[in-house]
């Protein structure tokens, strides 16, 4: 995959373990360097937050580290430790090793600027893993992974006054003070939503899989038409067989009704003589041969020419979201076919994991997704593997942006990190682009709109990578 998208909303550390993520993204354990910042992790279980450690929390630069760096999960821990590091070797800021008093104030800097690891598949987890960062003193937080562990960690953060800065991307862990740095579906979405807009579509439907992405991606596009001062899009979520898909497409497209449009009396259309057509003396197989791709006819079983199936009006949408990737995605565009819903009338668009298959996606030519610039990410690739000796995983970009958010934020403010400075109208500079933290827990950030091209061309940046997705009028 040359771009994920980290959808750890529903995904325990086991789930991840156990459902092939990690076969699929290359996980590679890190040397000496990962190695290294996990021996330093403070594996402590306290349980409650005692009162006392509120403020000292609330007031460091300290950076606490919430990662798996053992068990299953260990080897994508590590990764994203090797993405933090790599911010902070290059801000100049100090390593849990750091400098002494002295030599951090002539370099214009605070001593306080450490990184503090922890391990959240220690004993106790997440949890015990953030009440370990408060009482350690830290005064952010990067990570945890997954969605779960952000839930089970932003409690004692929230108590603490400790910000957040979350891996997953699932925008229900997003609120005050907890961000999700994930590029979220419901971005993707209302990237899509706009420039589509802009393009005059008006009326939007879904059809997804029935599963937490599907389920995003649909409540993305009810808060983007919401929003945008759109019509309440027609969503549908499908389950089961190739068979049920077309079924269910069917009936989104209103195929029943645009088929009883196109033939009134509910019979074929008469049809008329074609110069084109092959001589009616030749056998019918042949015949049928010969008239392959002309619409006008086909041969049955038994040899009977059979009409072709008319040509049906557009469907009740002019833009269509769908969320398959796999075999889910074959059996929705056969559904697509078999609907006579085609892109001369209706914008396709996908999830932004279609990116990482753009060259095979012919059938949807046409089709439309959102995702970050992949120019943006060349220098990031080129710093990581001359620091770590291998191409960086696509996740270990949030752990540098959230790194980078740190040690900005620990230069500009003389304690801690206050929620003025994080979310700060200029936004800072990440790996795939400009990024924002909004006060409500989301990030936005910069995603352009691609067009795959067909015929095995991969994918056209249509529109430029933006942070902005107001659309005038």
């Amino acid at each position: 995959m040359t771009r994920t998208y980290s959808f750890l909303s529903k995904a325990s550390t086991r789930g991840l373990a156990g459902n092939g993520a990690g076969r699929k993204t290359g996980m590679v354990v890190l040397g000496a360097v990962g190695l290294a910042m996990a021996g330093c992790a403070d594996q402590s279980g306290t349980g409650t937050l005692p009162a006392p450690q509120e403020p000292k929390a609330a007031t460091s630069h300290k950076i606490g580290v919430l990662l798996p760096l053992t068990g299953p999960n260990a080897a994508l821990g590590h990764e994203l430790l090797a993405g933090a590091q790599l911010a902070l070797a290059e801000s100049g800021a100090a390593t849990a090793q750091g400098p002494s008093q002295a030599q951090a104030q002539a370099q214009g800097r605070s001593a306080a600027l450490q990184m503090d690891v922890h391990d959240t598949a220690a004993a106790g987890g997440a949890s015990a893993a953030v009440t370990a960062a408060v009482e350690a003193g830290d005064g952010i937080i990067l990570g945890p992974l997954t969605a779960v562990d952000t839930a089970a960690a932003a409690p004692a953060a929230q108590s603490a006054s400790l910000p957040v800065l979350a891996f997953t991307s699932d925008v229900n862990q997003a609120r005050d003070g907890v961000w999700v740095m994930g590029i979220t579906p419901e971005d993707q979405v209302e990237r899509l939503v706009a420039t589509a807009r802009k393009e005059g579509r008006q009326h939007f439907a879904a059809f997804l899989p029935d599963n937490p992405l599907g389920h995003a991606l649909g409540n993305g596009l009810l808060a983007s038409c919401r929003d945008q001062g759109l019509t309440t899009p027609t969503i549908v979520y499908h389950t089961g067989s190739a068979a049920s898909i077309t079924q269910m497409m069917r009936e989104l497209s209103a195929y029943d009704t645009r088929k009883a449009d196109a033939q009134p009396d509910g019979s074929a259309p008469a049809q008329t003589a074609d110069a084109t057509a092959p001589d009616k003396t030749l056998p019918s197989d042949l015949a049928a041969a010969l008239n392959g791709g002309s619409g006008s006819a086909s041969a049955s079983t038994d040899g009977t020419a059979q009409p072709a199936a008319p040509k049906l009006a557009p469907p009740p949408f002019d833009a269509l979201l769908l969320g398959d990737t796999g075999l889910g995605l074959k059996n929705v565009i056969g559904a697509l076919a078999d609907s006579q819903v085609s892109s001369s009338s209706v914008r396709i668009m996908g999830p932004g994991l279609w990116a990482a298959f753009a060259s095979k996606l012919g059938a949807l030519k046409g089709a439309w997704y959102a995702a970050p610039d992949p120019s943006s990410r060349q220098s990031f690739v080129t710093r990581f593997m001359a620091r770590n000796h291998h191409m960086p995983r696509p996740l270990a970009d949030l752990s540098y942006d959230a790194a980078t958010v740190a040690t900005t934020v620990a230069r500009t403010t003389s304690r801690g990190y206050p929620v003025s400075a994080l979310t700060r109208q200029e936004g800072f500079a990440g790996v795939d682009g400009q990024f924002t933290l909004l006060p409500d827990g989301r990030t936005r950030r910069a995603l352009g709109v691609f067009e795959v091209l067909g015929n095995g061309g991969g994918a056209k940046l249509l529109v430029p990578a933006t942070t902005k997705t107001s659309v005038a009028g």
